[in-house]
């Protein structure tokens, strides 16, 4: 067995069959699948953190940073919807997470926190380890990162930041999600140049416990920000700008609904599915049932639809519905909720939709944004103690500042996805180059295939996609 979970670079080109770009949740779950396979197989992860399976979402170590969905909804296990809840059990039975005691619901019921899942990822992977050490496979954990490749007929080269070399008979972009907060973003506001990361806990505490603070973006990257500033005993204003204004919903546990896309195939077009959609709300809410009950039935239809739909269909909803989309599917956990709604009621948060036109220092040093506010032609500037960009995700490539990207995409080896998200791929995820000629040897999976199935993030969506892979990889090898 080969260095499990850890890796050292050695002179030389070294050889893999299967290496991952990125071990976040994406690499874990696929190298977990390729683990669990019949076979002997050297599986490396490119990975600069000194953890598998974590990635940004679940290195979370506030305790108010919870996943989104709750347990029932979360498990790695894509043939096992329960398997997030057993664990928790018995993770809670033996003492773990002591603070779930204060919730009075089911274990199925709460959400946990990010860095609790990381752990349960972590294990689940550790797991597999054992299966595959068995079976003569190995994992390598290679802490660096990659920075270019070069396709070859039966290998793939890639490069690494510290100059070590690869080769693999397969190569896998799990990427995972570039936090805008955390990319030099090619933009004209200058927002990352003086905004502080949502996810920076040390520096978001550093702020002065009155200080007014101010928040770029309203989803639900700025609820982990309202989570931290609680923490830190901050009691000053907290002004949030968005395009729309918009909130996200809290998410709730509502009962079963028919599947009405489901008997309805031939609703296709953004429109027709809000119409149809408001329509089932209404008939829910005449019910005495909640209206999230109807909603919670289109997940499975969205990567069907997505792939479906016309560019134009693609851009009317990114225009015209994405918003209302975010704030309703991507829904609040309880506790950041409580506590949204809570700042409200107190007077110190206020939700102003507006347009970001620039961000500059002021005389004092302080930051200063100019704004023009929803429905007016004049720039207002607004000036604050600190400055945070809760803008959420940054889905282009094209925009992100890191090696590998703008090396892959100026070679012509990746081509932007759909309406610029992620990057284009067949359906069985073999990347797309300039030409649109599907690669033999590299893939992808997770969030760089936001533009081929829209949602592409999600727990479950990404263990189905890792499953998947894990058996294309399996008869390409």
């Amino acid at each position: 067995m080969r260095e499990p979970l850890t890796g050292q670079a050695s002179p030389g080109i070294r050889e893999a069959d299967v290496l991952i770009i990125g071990g976040g949740l994406s690499g874990n779950l696929l190298a977990m699948q390729l683990l669990r396979l019949v076979g002997s197989r050297r599986i490396v992860v490119v990975e600069p953190r000194a953890e598998l399976g974590r990635g940004e979402a679940y290195s979370a170590t506030e305790p108010g940073h919870t996943l989104n969905g709750n347990a029932a909804r979360m498990s790695v296990e894509p043939d096992d919807p329960d398997d997030l809840t057993r664990w928790l059990e018995a993770h809670i039975a033996h003492g773990g997470w002591p603070e779930s005691a204060a919730q009075s619901v089911p274990v199925a019921q709460l959400f946990p926190p990010r860095g609790l899942f990381g752990t349960y990822a972590r294990q689940r992977l550790s797991e597999a380890l054992v299966i595959g050490s068995a079976r003569g496979s190995s994992l390598t954990h290679v802490r660096d990162e990659a920075v270019d490749m070069q396709p070859h007929a039966q290998r793939v080269s890639v490069t690494l930041k510290g100059g070590e070399q690869w080769q693999a008979g397969a190569v896998v972009l799990a990427t995972g999600m570039f936090p805008a907060a955390r990319t030099a973003q090619r933009q004209s506001s200058g927002l990352n140049t003086m905004a502080l990361d949502p996810w920076d806990v040390e520096a978001l505490r550093a702020l002065p416990v009155d200080a007014r603070v101010l928040i770029i973006g309203s989803g639900l990257t700025m609820v982990d920000a309202l989570e931290t500033l609680n923490q830190a005993g901050h009691r000053g204003p907290i002004e949030v700008y968005s395009r729309h204004g918009l909130l996200p919903h809290v998410r709730r546990q509502p009962p079963a609904w028919e599947d009405f896309l489901d008997r309805s195939p031939h609703l296709r077009s953004p429109l027709q599915l809000m119409r149809e959609l408001r329509r089932q709300c209404r008939l829910a809410e005449a019910a005495g049932v909640d209206w999230q009950a109807p909603l919670d039935t289109v997940r499975v239809h969205i990567a069907r639809l997505w792939s479906q739909a016309t560019d134009v269909q693609r851009r009317q909803f990114v225009r015209h519905v994405r918003p209302w989309w975010e704030s309703h599917h991507h829904r609040s956990p309880p506790q950041g909720h409580s506590l949204l709604q809570r700042l409200l009621s107190e007077g110190r948060l206020s939700i102003r939709a507006a347009s970001l036109q620039g961000v500059e220092r002021s005389e004092s040093g302080l930051p200063r944004i100019r704004l023009r506010y929803r429905g007016q032609a004049q720039v207002s500037v607004v000036e604050g103690d600190g400055l945070i960009n809760s803008t959420g995700i940054e889905y282009d490539w094209r925009r992100v500042d890191k090696a590998l990207p703008r090396n892959l995409l100026q070679r012509g080896l990746i081509q932007p996805g759909n309406l610029g998200l992620g990057i284009a791929a067949d359906i069985s995820g073999a990347v797309l180059n300039a030409e649109s000629v599907p690669a033999q040897r590299l893939f992808a999976m997770g969030p760089p295939l936001r533009g081929q199935w829209w949602e592409s993030t999600a727990v479950t969506d990404v263990a189905l996609q890792a499953k998947a892979l894990a058996a294309r990889l399996e008869r390409l090898l």
